[in-house]
């Protein structure tokens, strides 16, 4: 099974993207297109998953663009590495959990070349340094058709986060690749579309 591979350097804005993954996910239900990676950055943009409660706003002045990914609010925002997939599980194995692990092993495998020490956890979706949120997990899924994805933080601006409690977690921190070993990786985006590629195709 071939899955397209798309990188794009400059940055998406959200709804714009999501104009195309849906129109994707449409093509791959009807066998009229490949499954699909797709790493991308937004400009700084909340978004509100079905499960968002409005409480989790903070700073009433922002703009929050809903979404029919799973999870609650979070930030999107340069340096932020974004992965989407549209994966169509009816020719795989039709298991959401082993789509899930595919994800955060493949995310903590990723971090763990920078020699940063990730686990995910099973209460919180996501993975985790220690009790810091570096990476964001939202699926859907529709006739076995996957598709969403997640965030990796690489490099943002981490105090964008004070505006909402992002996912819903107001206990808890988040922080980068940056924070975590003082450096902002470069040309990492193959390296890592690779270790998400090598991985779904063992699902």
């Amino acid at each position: 099974m071939s899955i397209e591979v798309k990188i794009s350097k400059k940055r998406i804005p959200y709804k714009t993207a999501m104009l195309y993954l849906n129109k994707r996910v449409e093509e791959v239900k009807n066998g009229k297109n490949r499954e699909l990676l797709w790493l991308l950055e937004h400009p700084t943009t909340y978004t509100a998953g079905v499960s968002f409660n409005k409480k989790e706003i903070l700073d009433e002045k922002i703009k929050i663009i809903k979404s029919n990914r799973g999870g609650k609010i979070t930030l999107h925002n340069p340096g932020q590495k974004i992965i989407y997939i549209v994966i169509n599980l009816n020719d795989r194995k039709k298991d959401i959990r082993k789509l899930i692990d595919v994800i955060e092993n493949s995310i903590i495998k990723f971090l763990k070349s920078y020699k940063i020490q990730a686990q995910n956890d099973k209460k919180n979706i996501g993975i985790w340094v220690k009790d810091k949120k570096i990476a964001a997990i939202g699926i859907r899924v529709s006739r076995w058709i996957a598709y969403h994805g997640c965030s990796i933080n690489i490099s943002n601006n981490l105090n964008q986060y004070a505006k909402i409690i992002p996912c819903g977690l107001d206990n808890k921190k988040v922080t980068s690749i940056l924070k975590e070993i003082r450096t902002k990786p470069k040309n990492f985006e193959k390296k890592l579309a690779d270790i998400f590629i090598k991985n779904i195709n063992n699902i």
